[in-house]
């Protein structure tokens, strides 16, 4: 009989290695306003992104009233918006899936408690983030359902800096 606790623990010693790329960065000043789009980001450990709602802390909206440690930055798989406009006919830009970080060859399901690098900053991937309802009264999109099992990923910032576009995303070990 397999024994899925050993394979899991033989799995997580021998992590493949894999690069990614940052392709799109975004951050959302104010709750209910459009994500918009910039050319670098300014991560602050414990913190969150600079001139984000979230690192304010008093913003008020979906999901402000939750205590979001892990949730300091939000990254999105390119190959997500490629498959939504292929598999259900969906044209997504990069603005409005609502993460701040698209990135492109970045396995974000299989990082959930691991630590990675984005461009000069370390993150710890917390949890995977799901969408919600409220994004098809965002976008005008049916996207909820082909977009379930499609997540983001919820990351702590352990060490700050700046991201920028073309940055390249590795995983730490």
């Amino acid at each position: 009989m397999l024994d899925i606790t050993s394979a899991h623990s033989a799995q997580n010693a021998t992590q493949p290695g894999w690069t990614g790329v940052v392709r799109f960065l975004h951050f959302t000043p104010r709750a209910f306003l459009p994500m918009r789009g910039v050319e670098s980001l300014s991560l602050v450990a414990g913190r969150g992104i600079e001139g984000d709602r979230y690192m304010i802390g008093s913003e008020q909206g979906f999901y402000s009233h939750k205590p979001e440690e892990g949730r300091q930055v939000t990254l999105f798989e390119l190959e997500t918006l490629v498959a939504l406009k292929r598999d259900a006919g969906i044209a997504l830009g990069p603005e409005e899936h609502r993460r701040n970080v698209t990135v492109e060859g970045v396995p974000l399901n299989h990082l959930v408690g691991r630590q990675f690098w984005l461009g000069e900053t370390l993150l710890e991937a917390t949890r995977l983030s799901v969408p919600c309802r409220h994004i098809e009264e965002i976008t005008g999109k049916a996207i909820f359902d082909p977009l379930i099992n499609r997540s983001g990923l919820n990351c702590k910032i352990l060490q700050g800096g700046v991201v920028r576009v073309g940055d390249t995303v590795r995983n730490a070990a």
